[in-house]
């Protein structure tokens, strides 16, 4: 690793999804007005997030697969009546 490129200021930092109500403790440099109380009823700094490998589908396996078989003919087809 280089020398002298990385911040000083890190610290434990809760991030909440509030997506799935899962929290995560991890080390961060990120600046938050909030704070929340962890497991240990110690309090850190609190991030609220909207996404997360917890609520994300590609992790949770709810992913959905779009069908789009037939929408560019149908767009054609739109496309050509409005011309005429």
């Amino acid at each position: 690793m280089k020398k002298e490129i990385h911040p000083d200021n890190h610290r434990y930092v809760i991030y909440h999804d509030i997506t799935s109500d899962a929290k995560f403790l991890v080390m961060s440099t990120i600046k938050t007005q909030e704070t929340g109380t962890w497991t240990d009823n110690k309090e850190y700094p609190l991030v609220r997030v909207e996404i997360s490998s917890a609520s994300h589908p590609f992790y949770t396996g709810s992913e959905k697969t779009l069908d789009t078989t037939g929408r560019a003919e149908k767009f054609r087809q739109r496309a050509s009546k409005a011309k005429n």
